[in-house]
């Protein structure tokens, strides 16, 4: 079952969202992380840190998904 991450506006690129989530830390990490763990964007591989996500967009990464939705109010 995918975890619901809310933010705030329309977009979140998928480094911020992986940040956001906890997945990783500092951009180091994030940039080691996308170069060597698959990752997929609405079940197509992607590791552009700066890919745009929506709400509605679901991101699986190291046996965990994530669900991108609206932060209400």
């Amino acid at each position: 079952m995918a975890r619901d991450v809310a933010i705030r506006g329309d977009t979140i690129r998928l480094g911020q969202l992986l940040k956001l989530a906890g997945l990783v830390g500092a951009g180091g990490e994030l940039k080691a992380m996308l170069a060597t763990t698959p990752v997929l964007v609405n079940g197509e591989p992607d590791n552009r840190r700066g890919r745009q996500l929506h709400p509605g967009d679901v991101v699986a990464v190291s046996g965990e998904e994530l669900r991108v939705v609206a932060q209400p109010g």
